[in-house]
C-alpha cells in the first residue's frame, strides 16, 4: 500500500469509515449492487479505492428514509431545537477538520490548504443557517375583503441534490444546510468520482444530533442511482450543481416528473480591466480568478478583457506571476495549484488547448511538474477573438483567454456575448464606471476591484446556460420552502359572492 493510500485509509478510519466507499442510508453504511466504480488519485494516477454503484434499490430506500425522518424533524424538533442541532453540527465539523481535508486533498486533488479553508466554510454554513431555523416568518396581508389573511413558509418535504467533483464537501454543505434548516429531508448524490467527504460530513452531522435518515448519501452514477431518485414520489425538488450538458438532462427528467429544479451550472465569466485600474491588484486578482483550484470553478475568470492600452503590459505581468505559482502534491502545504481532478476532465482541457492552438492562439504556458499526474500548467491564450471556442466554451482548467477592448461599451458587449450568465468583475478607479459596468454585465454575481469573494449569506446563481434559482443567502430559504396562504373569515355571517362562499 502506498504512503498516500495509507494516509487516506487512516483518515477514513478516524471518521469511522471503511476502505470501500459506501452509501449512507437511514444512518447505516450500505454497499451498492451495481457496476464497479474506481477512485483514482489525480496526483499519482493510482487507483485508491473502488465501490459498487448504489443503483435504484438504494435510491428508493434513501428517499423513503428521508421522507420518514423529515416528519420527525418538523414534528418532534422545534425550529429553535433544529437550529441548535445545526450549531452542534458546525462544531463537530470543525473538530474533524483535518481528516476531512486530507481525504478531500487526496481524492479530489485540491491543495490541502484550500481544503482546510473549505471545511471551515462548511462549518460556517451550518452555523449561519442554524440562526435562520426559527426566523422563517410569514406575513399578514391586508386583503380588501376583511378576512384575516396570513402566510406560512412550509418545507417542501424531500429534496434531491446532486453535487460535483470540483468542490465535494463545500457543495455538500452549501446544499444540505439550508435544506434542513427549513425543515426538509435530503437525499444527496455526490459525484461518483468524489463521494467520500459527503458521506463523512453526514456521519459527523448525525454524531452532532441530526436524526438518522434526515440526510442520506447515495454513492453512484447519474443514469442509474440519480434517475431513480428523481423519479421517486417523495422527492419534491431537484438541485443540481455541475455542467450545463448534464444540467439539461437533469432538468428534463425533473420536468417530466413535474418537479421544480435549481440548477447551478457553468460559466465563462468576464474579468474586465480598464486602463486606470491598479494593475498589480488586477493581476493578482486575475491569477486567483483563473489559476486557483486549477481553474476548476464555475465562477473562474476565464475571459480576461483588457483595455488595449494595457493589454500587453498586464499579460506580461500575469505571465511572470504564473511562473512563480507552486504546482505539486496536494498534500504539501506549499502547493498552490494541484492537478486536474480526474482523467476525463484532464483530456477535455488538453483537447481545448489543442483546438485553441489550431484556431491561431498565441499560447503562453509554463512547464508542469514532472509528467506525473493530471497536471495542466497555468496558461494564457492570446490572439483569439471572443467568438473562438476557447472564449465561448467552458474549459474548467487553469486557462485564460485574454481579449483586448477599446472602450466601455465594447467591454460590456464582449462580456455579454456568451451563453452564460454566472459571474464577472471589473477593475477600475472610476467609481461611476464600476457601477455602470456592474449593472450592464449579465451576471448573478459581480465583483468590483476583486474576484471570487463568496459567502453563504449572499445569494448565488446565474441565468441562461449558467442555470437558474439561488442556493445561498435568504434566497435559499425561499427555494426550500413554499408559501401557504391561510384565510380566516371573521364576519358573523358567511360572505357570499357569485354563488361561492368567499
Amino acid at each position: 500500500m502506498s504512503e498516500r493510500k495509507q494516509k487516506l485509509v487512516a483518515a477514513l478510519a478516524e471518521l469511522g469509515l471503511g476502505e470501500q466507499p459506501q452509501s449512507l442510508i437511514n444512518g447505516v453504511l450500505c454497499d451498492g449492487a451495481g457496476v464497479d466504480i474506481q477512485l483514482v488519485d489525480p496526483f499519482t494516477e493510482e487507483v485508491l479505492l473502488s465501490y459498487f454503484d448504489a443503483d435504484a434499490a438504494l435510491a428508493n430506500a434513501a428517499c423513503d428514509a428521508a421522507q420518514d425522518a423529515q416528519k420527525t424533524w418538523v414534528r418532534e424538533f422545534s425550529a429553535a431545537a433544529r437550529g441548535q442541532v445545526m450549531q452542534d453540527i458546525s462544531r463537530a465539523v470543525l473538530a474533524h477538520a483535518e481528516p476531512l481535508a486530507t481525504i478531500e486533498a487526496i481524492v479530489a486533488g485540491k491543495p490541502i490548504r484550500d481544503c482546510r479553508i473549505e471545511v471551515a466554510k462548511v462549518a460556517e454554513m451550518f452555523a449561519y443557517y442554524a440562526g435562520w431555523a426559527d426566523k422563517l416568518h410569514g406575513e399578514v396581508i391586508p386583503v380588501p375583503s376583511g378576512h384575516l389573511n396570513y402566510t406560512q413558509r412550509e418545507p417542501l418535504g424531500v429534496v434531491f441534490q446532486i453535487t460535483p467533483w470540483n468542490a465535494p464537501i463545500f457543495t455538500a454543505g452549501w446544499q444540505i444546510a439550508p435544506a434542513i434548516a427549513t425543515g426538509n429531508g435530503v437525499v444527496i448524490k455526490p459525484s461518483e468520482l468524489t463521494p467520500i467527504t459527503t458521506v463523512a460530513l453526514v456521519k459527523i452531522a448525525e454524531s452532532g444530533g441530526l436524526p438518522a435518515g434526515l440526510v442520506n448519501v447515495l454513492c453512484g452514477l447519474g443514469p442509474t442511482t440519480g434517475q431513480a431518485a428523481i423519479a421517486h414520489a417523495a422527492v419534491r425538488k431537484m438541485v443540481f450543481v455541475g455542467s450545463p450538458e448534464t444540467g439539461r438532462q437533469v432538468a428534463i427528467a425533473a420536468a417530466s416528473a413535474l418537479k421544480p429544479a435549481v440548477l447551478e451550472l457553468g460559466g465563462k465569466s468576464a474579468n474586465i480591466v480598464f486602463e486606470d485600474a491598479n494593475l498589480e491588484h488586477a493581476c493578482l486578482g486575475a491569477q486567483a480568478a483563473i489559476f486557483s483550484g486549477a481553474g476548476q470553478s464555475c465562477v473562474a475568470g476565464s475571459r480576461l478583457l483588457l483595455h488595449r492600452s494595457i493589454h500587453e503590459r498586464l499579460i506580461d505581468m500575469l505571465s511572470s506571476g504564473m511562473n512563480k505559482i507552486q504546482l505539486g502534491d496536494p498534500l504539501d502545504d506549499a502547493t498552490e495549484v494541484g492537478p486536474i481532478s480526474n482523467a476525463r476532465q484532464f483530456e477535455h482541457v488538453r483537447q481545448m488547448l489543442i483546438e485553441a492552438n489550431d484556431e491561431g492562439a498565441d499560447v503562453l504556458s509554463r512547464n508542469a511538474a514532472d509528467g506525473q499526474g493530471y497536471f495542466v500548467p497555468p496558461t494564457i491564450l492570446k490572439g483569439l477573438a471572443n467568438t473562438a471556442n476557447a472564449a465561448q466554451k467552458e474549459i474548467f482548467g487553469p486557462v485564460v483567454t485574454a481579449i483586448p477592448f477599446d472602450d466601455e461599451a465594447e467591454a460590456i458587449a464582449l462580456a455579454n456575448a456568451t451563453d452564460f450568465g454566472l459571474a464577472g468583475a471589473v477593475w477600475t478607479a472610476d467609481v461611476s464606471r464600476a457601477h455602470r459596468v456592474a449593472e450592464a454585465v449579465r451576471a448573478g454575481t459581480f465583483w468590483i476591484n476583486s474576484y471570487k469573494a463568496i459567502h453563504v449569506s449572499s445569494p448565488f446563481g446565474g441565468s441562461l446556460s449558467s442555470g437558474f434559482g439561488r442556493s445561498s443567502g435568504t434566497d435559499a430559504l425561499m427555494e426550500y420552502t413554499s408559501a401557504k396562504s391561510v384565510w380566516l373569515d371573521s364576519a358573523p355571517t358567511p360572505r357570499i359572492a357569485f354563488g361561492y362562499v368567499s
